[in-house]
């Protein structure tokens, strides 16, 4: 009653018409929500960081810890015997043990746990079983140093915490939702976080990274430390079977091979990318099939998938754990030393324990000695109480005490009235003492121990890297991310269409004209009659202006494709011409690219993707007294500016037309070219090796360990694959070298030929199964070492050094070669090369980019009208 009257005074406390109502929760309500939210953050959701442990799991390995016997228990059996310690049902029990099962660090288990790779589930916990691991066993557990309290129902007890040492939320990882918080801790690594400990004890610097049970390949650029904020990408391991299939082999951490393949499916059915069928063969290792349709790019398709399937995700850390029964964020690494410091208490707490429990044996075995080799129990045959028995002993042992650590108490006196007349019968002097000092030299090791204690944990440490590293080596490789663009990647399934006359474009005018393949996540660039242009995102129907000239699909940040236009300025104006790139913009902002005058009108356009520069003829009108009418005009000699400038006159009188005289070349600077061994891609950055400056005609040549050779045009998107040998900018002039072994010989050839076309795959060594590339040089006078195999009985023959140049003359890529060598050879190896002079390239007329400036008038021919004009008139 107390409590709906006091609500029913707040709801009185505001007047009629007020905006907001103030209503203050009192009585049993005022504590519920925050109970709530304390107990799931404290018991439920977060781990502590003294075990790593949330509740129900440190209950679970507590009951293990009863049940266990060395055999394996049914994991119903032991959900029951946890229930005694839990107070929520056996589900939650069930759900959480199979999780740390599956983790294989704390739990032996049998029968099937479910596969962390497929996402099937665990059979029925009656069905499987379980015992605690020899690493749980060693690490987790230490009864005489563990604090103790009631369970739920005061029936029990169960720990506070467990005496963990070693970082095990570090190498679990922990993922929890509370009420107004959440925790999500990673796995890392078991063998570098002990390395990590061992530093940290040293007082040395480290770093820690995830590492994740399903691999990957992983960029922890942005980990922060675990902490939030923070995100790593993780990536599948993906591979080229061959020209047309891939083969996905590792899975980031988060998904499974039934979600990976519906995000795949799902990305195929929205046209994302293009595969012909998945095939799941994945049983203890992943490998998913992906065969992908004829004339569809391998290494377009990886990049797609990681750009449009759960194949790439990003996961953000936060470091969240429970301290002194509060939450606190704190970062992977002050974990560690945290857990390592905590380590060196709990090491330095049990020694102490077994030091003082090795004093007590020593002094009771020390007593022991002196009551049996005095006789003392003689004296007490004529003692009648039990009072009279104590004093006696004492009485006796007196003398012979002197060297004891302690004083002798009544509990020794009774515990030496307990020996039986058949130890005192059989005592062996000579074993008793040898038992003393076996004591003392244990005493003396702890107490060496306990001075030593850093090193001591270190040790500690490593012996358990020794005995339970083996086969955690890291899993997920680490690497950096190149940025993958959707737009280039995607399939570009869906046609573009173009209304020139009524200025509408989108993929739904199937009546008009085409213009290309496009997807729906692509921006389009228009240019229309009147000087306008304008970019925006690819839909069923949109109007851009009427008068369309041109209309092709946008690249973001594209500083090679030049604009070249001639445009006349208003009516009646003066013609300029321009040059210009497009490389930021407002989608659906409409851009005058003229001076924005009435009745601007381009005379002429074109869209150049590498730069090149045509010439133009410009036809006059025939008015009044103008003698010239017509001449050429060449965009080389034009500045390439931005997309605003004015440009350079032509002429002020009226254009009758302008024609296409003669296509042009490039204008734009070589570009240089690096390759990110890393990534495996090339670059523009200057990241990695240089291959050189390539102008558009220029490509890359490719030699693989398979004895392929071809020539590709450098393409900025390309994932260069691991049998790689050879990347270098290709020579045509230039002979490539090779020796390999035929297979159906079964002997050594040396060959030396010239690629004769670019664009061109081709197989250098004989098709034979068993046919492989011992040697490849693209030296221009290269030299090998061949080192021969020692027959039975006979000297080895000495090894041999081959001019490869005087060996074989240059034949075609498709020639045998001539045999190396008859003899059985052990190996080839590659020398140094000769020294040659490469010739010096023909001297060719480079057109590049001047200077901003005016174009300079030709004084010798005058304007158009002859009489040498004062505006700037091309020619």
């Amino acid at each position: 009653m107390e409590e709906n009257e006091d609500l029913n005074e707040a709801e009185n406390a505001h007047p009629e018409g007020s905006q907001e109502t103030l209503t203050k929760v009192t009585g049993m309500y005022k504590d519920w929500f925050l109970d709530y939210a304390s107990y799931v953050i404290l018991e439920r959701a977060v781990p502590a960081i003294e075990d790593g442990f949330k509740p129900v799991q440190r209950r679970i390995m507590h009951a293990l810890k009863e049940l266990d016997d060395g055999r394996y228990n049914k994991v119903a059996n032991v959900v029951g015997h946890t229930m005694q310690y839990h107070p929520h049902g056996d589900a939650s029990i069930a759900d959480a043990m199979v999780q740390i099962g599956q983790k294989d660090l704390l739990i032996d288990t049998q029968g099937n746990w479910g596969n962390i790779l497929t996402g099937d589930r665990a059979a029925a916990s009656r069905y499987i079983e379980a015992r605690l691991s020899k690493f749980g066993l060693e690490v987790v557990f230490s009864p005489k140093i563990t604090e103790w309290q009631l369970s739920y129902d005061g029936r029990k007890k169960e720990p506070v915490n467990l005496p963990v040492k070693f970082p095990l939320l570090l190498a679990q990882g922990a993922e929890g939702i509370a009420v107004g918080l959440s925790t999500k801790i990673l796995p890392h690594n078991f063998k570098e976080l002990i390395d990590a400990s061992i530093k940290h004890l040293r007082g040395q610097r480290f770093k820690l990274f995830p590492d994740f049970p399903t691999a990957g390949i992983i960029d922890v650029g942005n980990y922060n430390d675990g902490m939030r904020g923070g995100k790593i990408r993780v990536r599948a391991k993906i591979s080229q079977l061959d020209k047309n299939t891939l083969v996905i082999s590792e899975i980031p951490h988060g998904t499974n091979t039934s979600s990976l393949i519906d995000s795949i499916l799902k990305a195929n059915d929205k046209g994302k990318i293009k595969i012909k069928k998945i095939e799941d063969n994945t049983a203890a290792e992943v490998e998913i099939l992906v065969h992908l349709p004829s004339g569809i790019s391998p290494d377009k398709t990886i990049d797609a998938l990681y750009a449009f399937t759960s194949c790439e995700s990003s996961i953000s850390p936060l470091g969240c754990i429970i301290e002194d029964n509060k939450p606190l964020f704190i970062g992977v690494s002050e974990m560690l030393k945290r857990s390592a410091d905590l380590t060196v208490e709990l090491l330095k707490a049990e020694l102490e324990i077994q030091l003082a429990e090795l004093e007590e044996q020593w002094h009771f075995a020390s007593l022991e000695r002196i009551f049996i080799e005095n006789r003392i129990y003689r004296d007490i045959e004529e003692e009648e109480t039990w009072e009279g028995v104590l004093g006696a002993i004492d009485k006796g042992l007196k003398p012979h005490t002197k060297h004891l650590r302690r004083a002798v108490t009544e509990d020794d006196i009774v515990r030496l009235t307990e020996i039986r007349i058949k130890r005192i019968s059989k005592f062996d002097l000579d074993k008793a003492q040898q038992h003393i000092e076996s004591l003392e030299a244990k005493i003396a090791e702890v107490k060496h121990h306990l001075a030593h204690l850093i090193d001591f944990a270190i040790d500690y440490f490593k012996s358990l890297k020794s005995k339970y590293g083996k086969g955690r080596e890291r899993k997920s490789e680490i690497r950096i991310f190149d940025d993958i663009e959707a737009t280039k990647v995607v399939i570009r399934n869906t046609k573009l269409y173009v209304n020139r006359e009524e200025g509408f474009v989108g993929t739904s005018l199937r009546r008009d004209e085409y213009v290309t393949d496009c997807s729906d996540i692509d921006d389009i660039i228009v240019f229309t009659q009147d000087g306008k242009m304008m970019v925006t995102k690819v839909d069923a129907k949109t109007f851009v202006g009427k008068h369309i000239i041109h209309v092709a699909v946008f690249k973001k940040r594209d500083s090679r494709t030049t604009y070249n236009m001639v445009y006349k300025d208003g009516k009646g104006g003066p013609s300029y011409i321009k040059r210009f790139n497009v490389t930021s913009i407002t989608r659906d902002k409409m851009y005058d690219l003229a001076n924005g005058k009435p009745l601007t009108t381009v005379y002429y356009f074109s869209a150049n993707p590498n730069g090149e520069a045509e010439t133009i003829t410009v036809n006059l009108r025939q008015v009044g007294s103008i003698k010239k009418l017509k001449w050429d005009l060449d965009f080389a000699d034009v500045l390439i500016k931005g997309r605003a400038s004015k440009g350079n006159l032509v002429t002020k009188y009226a254009v009758k037309r302008i024609e296409l005289k003669e296509q042009g070349v490039s204008t734009l600077k070589p570009r240089k070219i690096w390759f990110d061994e890393v990534v495996r891609r090339l670059n523009v950055d200057g990241r990695g090796e240089l291959l050189g400056e390539f102008r558009g005609e220029d490509l890359l040549l490719i030699i693989t360990q398979k004895g392929i050779a071809k020539t590709v045009a450098p393409n900025l998107s390309t994932r260069f694959d691991e049998e790689m040998l050879v990347l270098e900018k290709w020579n045509p002039k230039k002979p490539l070298s090779a020796i390999y072994y035929d297979g159906e010989k079964e002997r050594y050839y040396v060959k030396r030929f010239i690629i004769e076309s670019g664009n061109k795959e081709e197989l250098f060594i004989t098709e034979h199964p068993k046919s492989y590339l011992e040697l490849v040089s693209t030296d221009w006078r290269p030299v090998a070492e061949v080192e021969f195999s020692k027959p039975r009985g006979k000297e080895s023959k000495q090894n041999q050094t081959i001019d490869l140049e005087n060996f074989i003359t240059i034949k075609g890529i498709k020639a045998l070669g001539n045999q190396l060598t008859t003899d059985k050879v052990k190996s080839v190896n590659s020398l140094d090369p000769l020294p040659y002079e490469e010739p010096e390239p023909h001297d060719t007329k480079d057109i590049e980019v001047i200077d901003e400036e005016n174009v300079v008038p030709d004084k010798k021919n005058g304007g158009p009208n002859g009489q040498g004009t004062d505006q700037t008139t091309l020619f």
